[in-house]
Parts: C-alpha cells; structure tokens; sequence
C-alpha cells in the first residue's frame, strides 16, 4: 500500500467533501466516492499489538475469533507482543480461512515463554489458513519469535505457496534460524520465485530482514543464491550472523544482481579485506545505494581503500555509510573522507572506533571541514589508535591462519589462485598500499542512472530496447513507483526535439499500459499519489511534491487520451485541475492546454 495514496485511506465522507470542495456536481461526487470507497486498503488493520495477551486454548481467543470473522476487507492482521498457543493459533486459523484480503501478517514477538516444539504447529497452522483463503501476502513478519530452524520449516510450505508469491517485506529478524534455517528458507525463497515465475509474475521481494540468526557463511551463501535469483531486493538486513569472507564474497555476488538496492546493513559480521575487495566491486555495479552499513565488519585498511575507490566513481545518491570499529587506519580514513567530497545527498559518514589515532583523527575533521561536510562525519571519540607495524604483520597473518581452519581446501586453492591472477594483473605502478579492485564487467545500457538522474541524453542512450529496460526495472505493483518512473521520464519531454519527445512518449506509454494491465493495481490509487506528487493534494505522511515542470502535464495530457488510460479517472483530474493551485504556476501553458483536453474528454451527463 503507499502510504501517500489519500483516496484509498480516506473515508468516504471525507472523499465526498473534497471533491465537492474542487466544485464537482453532487451526483458526480456520490458516485466516485462510492468507487473510490470500495478500493480503501488503508482502514483494513485489525490490531492486537503488544496487548501482553496470553492466549493459551479457544477459548482465549473467542473474541478475536469473532473480530476477525467480522472483519470485512481484512488486510492487516496484527498480533505482536502477545504469546499465543497451539490451540490459540489454530482457533485463529479457523477464522482466517476465508480472509482472502488479507495481505500483511505483523506477527513478531508472538510465541514469548513458548516451548520451541509448540511453535512450528502454531505457524503451520496459520500459513495453511492463508494458503486455503487464497491470500496474496506482502508483508510477514515473524521477527523475535526464537524458533530456530523447525520454526522456518513451520512457515516452509507457506513460503513456497502462491500466498507468497506477491511478498514484499520478509522480516525474520532474532529467529535462531542457524545454518540449517537458512538454507531451508532458500530453497523456499528459490521454489516460490520458479512457481511464480511460471505464472508470470515472478517473486519480487523487496525488503529482507534476518540479522541474529546465525546463518554464517554457508546460510548466507545459500541466501546469497535465492537473492541473485530474485534481483528485486531494495533492502538486505542481515546483520550479527557470524559470516567471514566466503559468505560476504557469496552476498557481493547477489546483490550486484539487485540493481534497485537502497540499503545494505551487514553490520557485525567478518568482512577482512577479501570480503570487503568483493563487496567493492560488486557495489561499482549499483546505482541506487543510499545506506551502507559495514561497521564493526573488519574491513581493514585495504578494503576501506577498495571502498574508496568504488565511491570515486559510483554510488551516486549515498546518503549514509558506517565503516566505523573496522581498524582502517589513518590513510585509508583519509581516502574514503576524499572519495565522498563529491556526494551531494551524503548524510552520515562514521569512521569511529578505528585506528586512525590522534593526529589523524584531527586531520580527518579537518579535510572534512574544507569540503564544507564537517557536520556530516560521525564523532571520533571511540577511535582505537594508531597500529604499529607488527600489529599490521600479525593481522595478516591471523586472518591467514583463520583462513586455513575456516575454508576446505577447494577454497583455499581457489582464493591462493585470485591472489595470484590479482598480482600478476598489475600492469600500472601502484602505491603499496593502494588497492586496486578488479575491473568491472561492461555494463549494460544503465536504466537505473536515467531514473534516478533523468536527461534526454541518457534516456537516448538506452537505445532501442529501452522500453523493455524501463518495464523490467519499474515495480508495476508499486503505485509509488509507477508514479515517480512516470514523473521522471516525462521530466525530460521536450515538445521541439522530435527523438526525445518520441522515446519520452513511447517510454511513458510502456509504464502505464503495463501498470494499468496489473491485476494488482488499484488505478485510484496511481491518481491519487500522481495528484500528491504534483502539488495538488496534501499527503498525510507529508511527502513533498517535486517541481512541476511542463514535460510533466504535457505527458499526462498525453496519457488521458490513450486507450490504456482509465476514463472514470478524467473527472477527478478534471475537478483538481479546475482549481487555482500555486504548484503549476510555472507552468501555465501546459496547465491550460491539459485543462482543455480534460474537459473535452469528460463523459457527458
């Protein structure tokens, strides 16, 4: 659901006095408020939330039972900060088996002083509801329920059903899940993704969240597979799991297969500077990356340089990197602080707690107050200080010695084998302790870059199959996104350029249609959040609408005369564009002309 779309939260009274606020006649409004009603999903939240219940047997839950069997258009069902028995759950089961709304399971910190054996018939119980109703979930979350890895068997045929196929958010944060529980949650994650893809609509998980839960490397490595697989992840959380540098190398594979990540938090594993040269290299390929999280993860000095390097020349819209309690010392701090000067969007960077020592942690301040983003660099005060020589030798050499414990001897072969490619590779000079990352493998034409920071140079760029490159990587069940990909591309619509006004035009027709097909998609909804983002209706959440420029209503003048474009939708822009609104000042013409077509388009009385 996004959060911004007024009309599907907005009561029906309040539907009807807005629109009868733009000046609509009252019968037009009656009826669109009638419609626009029966599409709410925002007032659809049955809560139970850290009420403290203890819900032993049925008859515990009698009058849950009846709330949700009277609930009509179910779609949230909170019952987090309770503990609840076998019996409960199944009581509660009974009752879900015709919610087919139902779409957002919040069921963390559930099963509190639980036997874990009682735990896995709860969640069999409850996914076997949803799978009956025929649900289509996007957010479960199981977090802070300790069940180990017969809990994730207990949700296995849930996470492999057509249920899941829509699932957006999976949260299983502190769950003990352990080596075994992710693997099993890979295999789930994998089958769910062939099954919905033989549908058509393939799994695209968005955010994924596991941190404490002891999935070291070879959990991670076979998350690692089922996230390559997916390439739709915007969130990875996975902190506080006991991965080294196989596993984190297995994760840099995956998420450069991720090109819409945003934010990655792999704080408290074990990086060293193996993990971390992979981790660089995979994030040269990403374009969307706005938070990195890497404290306490070891990256050493030569992977905060790799690190460095990859900021040179990627990472365009980071907003927070924490590389803090990594033992870099003074000269790779320095080099990260020199690689974000050009990071206009740079919030945070946390170098804290490693080994920069005095004068460098002064220095450090320093150059960053002459980048004029002294206010941006973390405090300094847990800093370790400086290494000695034969700490440095030592680190070496116990990273070496873990190696050889760690890893069988395929691996060790493999990686003695790229230490040797990576040396004999070295054709140009290079400091000593500069590191020098792979190169990248070419890329195809970067649809992620025209999003993110339109021109009508880059969208030329995507050549002919640029259509096909804009429908893969815009989330068509996401009205947000549909609507900010919509907002972008028109953005660089010039009426006077005949190939970009093409390809803008042939671009916008390619969302939409695709967007409008989507079973899952309340159009509605795309009205709503598209009347937000142009200044014509205050969001709740506060979202601030972008610059109104031209290309933006010469576009949509465009769109409403398509066949793909929903004409019950004409009257509700018709009547927010009839009224005066500062937002479009700077746009008179365009906002005159699309005025005129509304209102040749509108159906007659």
């Amino acid at each position: 659901m996004c959060a911004c779309c007024f009309f599907v939260q907005a009561p029906k009274k309040l539907i009807k006095s807005v629109l009868q606020g733009v000046g609509m006649a009252s019968d037009d409004v009656a009826q669109l408020a009638d419609s626009l009603a029966q599409t709410q999903v925002g007032e659809g939240e049955l809560s139970y939330k850290a009420q403290g219940l203890k819900l032993d047997n049925a008859e515990s839950v009698e009058e849950i039972v009846k709330a949700i069997r009277e609930f009509e258009g179910l779609r949230a069902l909170r019952l987090e900060g309770n503990t609840v028995g076998v019996e409960a759950a199944q009581a509660i089961a009974k009752a879900l088996e015709d919610k087919r709304d139902l779409q957002c399971c919040y069921w963390s910190d559930m099963f509190t002083g639980r036997l874990r054996p009682e735990i896995p018939p709860a969640l069999i119980s409850l996914g076997a509801a949803l799978i009956l109703a025929g649900a289509q979930l996007k957010v479960l979350d199981l977090s802070d329920n300790a069940f180990g890895p017969d809990g994730v068997r207990g949700i296995e045929t849930l996470l492999k059903s057509s249920a899941c196929h829509t699932l957006q958010e999976l949260r299983l944060n502190n769950c003990g899940m352990g080596i075994g529980g992710g693997k099993i949650l890979a295999a789930a994650l994998t089958q769910c993704h062939k099954e919905s893809s033989k549908l058509g609509a393939p799994l695209r998980l968005k955010i994924f969240i596991a941190g404490r839960n002891r999935l070291e490397n070879d959990g991670a490595t076979a998350l690692a597979q089922a996230f390559q697989l997916m390439g739709s992840l915007e969130e990875i959380h996975m902190p506080q799991n006991g991965i080294n540098h196989s596993g984190v190398t297995a994760l840099a594979n995956a998420v450069q297969h991720n090109p819409q990540l945003r934010v990655l938090n792999l704080n408290d594993n074990t990086f060293t500077k193996k993990g971390a040269i992979a981790m660089a290299q995979a994030l040269k390929h990403l374009r969307s990356v706005q938070v990195i999280n890497f404290g306490d993860c070891l990256v050493r000095s030569e992977g905060a340089l790799a690190i460095a390097e990859t900021l040179k020349e990627g990472l365009p819209i980071l907003k927070e990197l924490n590389l803090s309690f990594g033992e870099i010392t003074e000269e790779a701090a320095m080099a990260v602080a020199k690689a974000v000067k050009h990071k206009d969007q740079l919030e945070r960077l946390d170098l804290n707690g490693n080994c920069i020592g005095e004068e460098g942690c002064e220095n450090l301040r320093e150059l960053m107050q002459n980048m004029n983003m002294g206010d941006l660099l973390a405090p300094l005060s847990d800093d370790e200080g400086e290494l000695d020589d034969d700490e440095d030798d030592g680190e070496d050499e116990e990273e070496e010695e873990e190696d050889d414990e760690d890893e069988d001897k395929g691996e060790d072969e493999e990686d003695e084998e790229e230490e040797e490619n990576e040396e004999d590779g070295d054709d140009e000079p290079s400091s000593p302790k500069q590191i020098s990352t792979p190169p990248s493998a070419p890329r195809p034409p970067d649809v992620t870059s025209f999003l993110c920071f339109p021109s009508p140079d880059k969208l030329l760029r995507l050549g002919d199959q640029r259509v096909q490159l804009i429908q893969k990587q815009v989330d068509m069940t996401d009205v947000s996104k549909v609507v900010e990909a919509f907002l972008k591309i028109s953005s660089v619509y010039k009426e006077q350029d005949l190939e970009v006004k093409e390809a803008v035009l042939e671009s916008i027709d390619a969302v939409l249609t695709k967007a409008f097909s989507t079973p899952s998609v309340q159009t509605f909804s795309f009205i709503s959040a598209l009347l937000v983002m142009l200044g014509l209706l205050k969001s709740e959440d506060k979202l601030k609408p972008v610059a109104v420029v031209p290309g933006h209503l010469q576009c949509l003048e465009h769109a409403v005369q398509q066949k793909y474009f929903p004409k019950e939708h004409i009257v509700v822009l018709h009547a927010f564009l009839a009224r005066q609104n500062k937002s479009l000042d700077s746009c008179i013409s365009a906002r005159d002309s699309l005025r005129t077509t509304l209102q040749r388009l509108l159906p007659e009385s």
